[in-house]
């Protein structure tokens, strides 16, 4: 195979990376255009294996396909440059949108357009569950976990014992499962991982926003949170807002919606956030603590695909673990809805936004963007109360 220029990854992944509005599926389907369909860099089959092992592993499902298709063309010089030229607008973008919400998060105007998304982003997160729920609870038995883990979560358990839990009882109940306990390396990773992880954040539950700590909070982050990167959203609340008291609950939806009205993925909005706590630098430890997993893992697991293709027992991992990050994403959107649906404007948005997504398929960072320009014109015209 002929190995493909750094300087033509770069150029491809920059621009895939400043035009990637929609959420994951759509930059799936942006980078199936590219390398298979116009370049031909890869046949269907292994754009699927890719993907398939993308999913496979915690992080942002889109950013580690991006890492993927670098390490095929060009090995690891690929990996580093694909990868990161696909984050770099993200991260650039929304760091700027950082520092004006920070110099100018007062001013009524700012205050307005975010009035406007943030019901729009509930919508939005509403639609990804939507679309995931077929396919997460496609059988009686996951639909059960799957609401299991939802109360388990909205009863106060840990998010990440509860993915950890649903990953080792979707194994369990496969027919057959007797000797379950001898589970793939997609189950023994997950489980030291999730216990390392709450481990992790016990230590940093005694420290301010300092930027180690920073650091290791995204690091746990991004080490273990698998499904949609909506299901961020969970565990930023969980940690930034209930644990450790470094963000209101306002200032999360605010994060998570300039998050999504800008292209890349949604991971992104821990750039947002590092900047909210820390300025530069804690920006830059949180974007690189939340990413740089996805690196690690991509750089491992390739060669480890087949294995994990062919065994049923990681696959029931990986539906047990699924199910439970849509039951996240249910709680989490729940508790989101009380903060932001504060009166009729929200809601009627809200309601227009999500019909306009479920119904009509309108793509969401115009969606967003609308929200914005809708909550500006409300509070210029004086109806805001």
């Amino acid at each position: 195979m002929q190995r493909t220029p750094l300087r033509t990854l770069a150029a491809l992944f920059l621009r895939l990376g400043a035009t990637s509005f929609g959420g994951p599926a759509a930059h799936t389907a942006m980078m199936h255009d590219e390398v298979v369909r116009r370049r031909g860099w890869l046949d269907e089959q292994r754009f699927l294996d890719l993907l398939g092992a993308a999913n496979l592993i915690p992080g942002p499902t889109s950013t580690e396909l991006a890492i993927h298709v670098g390490y095929e063309r060009a090995g690891w010089r690929g990996l580093l440059v694909a990868g990161l030229c696909f984050l770099l607008p993200a991260v650039l973008l929304t760091g700027a949108f950082a520092w004006l919400y920070v110099e100018s998060g007062s001013l009524p105007a700012v205050g307005a357009v975010l009035h406007g998304c943030k019901p729009v982003v509930v919508a939005v997160v509403l639609q990804a569950i939507a679309g995931l729920a077929p396919k997460a609870a496609r059988t009686p038995p996951l639909a059960v976990l799957g609401l299991l883990s939802a109360l388990a979560v909205a009863l106060g358990a840990g998010e990440l014992y509860v993915l950890a839990g649903a990953g080792l009882a979707a194994v369990l109940l496969r027919r057959g499962s007797g000797a379950a306990v001898a589970l793939p390396l997609g189950g023994h990773a997950l489980l030291p991982a999730a216990a390392g992880a709450g481990a992790a954040t016990a230590a940093v539950t005694a420290v301010t926003a300092s930027i180690g700590g920073i650091f290791v909070v995204f690091l746990k982050i991004g080490s273990v949170l698998f499904g949609s990167g909506y299901v961020l959203l969970a565990f930023l609340r969980a940690d930034l807002v209930e644990r450790l008291g470094w963000l209101t609950e306002a200032q999360l939806v605010d994060a998570i919606a300039v998050g999504q009205f800008t292209p890349g993925p949604v991971f992104s909005t821990a750039t947002f956030v590092g900047y909210l706590l820390a300025g530069v630098p804690g920006a830059a430890a949180a974007t690189a603590g939340i990413f740089l997993p996805a690196f690690v893992f991509v750089a491992l697991s390739g060669p480890l695909l087949p294995r994990l293709r062919r065994s049923p027992r990681a696959g029931a991992v990986l539906d047990g673990v699924n199910v439970a990050s849509l039951a996240l994403m249910v709680v989490v959107t729940v508790q989101l809805a009380r903060v932001v649906f504060v009166d009729v404007f929200s809601v009627v948005l809200g309601l227009v936004a999500a019909v306009l997504l479920l119904r009509w398929r309108v793509n969401s960072s115009w969606l967003v963007l609308g929200g914005a320009a809708a909550g500006w014109l409300w509070h210029a015209l004086g109806l805001a109360g």
